[in-house]
């Protein structure tokens, strides 16, 4: 059920391509609308339709990997005014976890945040808002009653009674990730999810969570992954392929590279933290040619480096990026990678200039 105290997608974009030819013209320094960025696109097979990006809250509520073990009343009003900048632009699909923000350093859970953004805004006007999260597969977890509690749980830090979609954080071990699987199906048959997802499945773990869930007639949802412009191992690894194949969403975290793509930092100025140690000045330094020519395309849109990678995503159907918002400057920024389209051949032009370059690993969940 939609959240609203109103309410909360993919179908292919094929009728994009047919206006390409007029895309630059048409976008560049043009101002995109309200109605354009709010439009919703279908889930995989499921009935869910959430707008085309999404916003990832993993930083929010965070001290360990972004914010430099520190979460204060300050960052929180800049998550909050990411979250309502967001609804303002049209986009209402927010993916949060039951781990971001759980209980280390001073953290504040990003689901609890993420409850009491909505509930503030409600009180204010009826807005539709899709909420999407997702159960850790802890090993002291067993049993597909697990997968309910958990969700239950979550439920309690949001404060909603439902929630549009619910994915497994990673696989399960010890043979428990079939039991996972038909717990996310009995969070359906409950009316607790309105779809179901994974999240860093390989192609043959996505095959086994599809049919698993076909044999009871429900539909798995999406997939979400790390892809960007510079992690492209989904297209390597048969992952994308498969969910096209089966018509399951990818959905992409990380896709601006957690930063690396949008220009903002260089060998000379690195992220900090533990990014820091990943994006370091060598692999920026090797990173200067496409941030050029990403820039160069940009220019003729009028758009940033930012919105141009972001785009870069949406222009290849059936998946939908959810940057992380810390601010509502970043928030605003998203929204110009929608309403627009780049061409094919700009497209495949990044993708090989990027395929020149060794990908790098964000987190380490990603191994799975």
């Amino acid at each position: 059920m939609a959240l609203q105290v109103s309410g909360a997608g993919f179908s292919p974009l094929s009728c994009w391509r047919r206006r390409a030819a007029t895309t630059r013209a048409v976008s560049s320094g043009s101002v995109t609308t309200k109605r354009e960025e709010g439009e919703k696109v279908k889930l995989g097979g499921s009935d869910l339709k959430v707008t085309k990006l999404g916003i990832g809250a993993w930083s929010w509520g965070d001290t360990t990997y972004w914010n430099d073990f520190q979460w204060d009343v300050r960052k929180v009003k800049a998550a909050k005014a990411a979250f309502n900048a967001s609804i303002d632009g049209g986009i209402t699909f927010f993916d949060t976890a039951e781990v971001y923000g759980a209980g280390i350093l001073g953290a504040v859970n990003s689901e609890t945040l993420l409850g009491r953004f909505i509930k503030e805004r409600q009180e204010k006007e009826p807005v539709e808002v899709a909420v999407a999260t997702k159960f850790a597969a802890l090993p002291w977890r067993l049993g597909r009653g697990s997968v309910l509690s958990a969700l239950k749980d979550s439920l309690a830090r949001l404060g909603l009674s439902s929630v549009e979609l619910y994915q497994l954080h990673w696989p399960g071990i010890w043979g428990n990730e079939g039991r996972y699987i038909d717990g996310l199906g009995d969070a359906v048959e409950q009316g607790l999810v309105k779809a179901v997802g994974v999240s860093n499945y390989s192609e043959k773990r996505l095959r086994d969570a599809y049919n698993q869930l076909k044999k009871r007639g429900i539909p798995l949802a999406s997939n979400q992954v790390n892809y960007s412009l510079i992690y492209r191992t989904p297209e390597e690894n048969g992952v994308k392929a498969t969910c096209d194949e089966l018509g399951v969403t990818l959905i992409a975290y990380s896709p601006i590279a957690q930063g690396a793509l949008t220009g903002k930092y260089t060998p000379e100025n690195p992220p900090t933290g533990p990014r820091g140690r990943i994006y370091t000045p060598e692999f920026l330094q090797k990173l200067q040619p496409l941030i050029t020519r990403i820039k160069e395309i940009g220019q003729n849109y009028g758009k940033t480096p930012t919105q141009v990678v972001l785009n870069w995503l949406i222009a290849q159907d059936n998946i939908v990026p959810i940057p992380g918002a810390k601010n509502a400057e970043q928030a605003t920024e998203f929204l110009g990678a929608l309403g627009w389209r780049l061409t094919e051949q700009e497209i495949e032009e990044m993708r090989l200039i990027a395929s020149k370059i060794k990908p790098v690993i964000g987190f380490p969940v990603e191994k799975l």
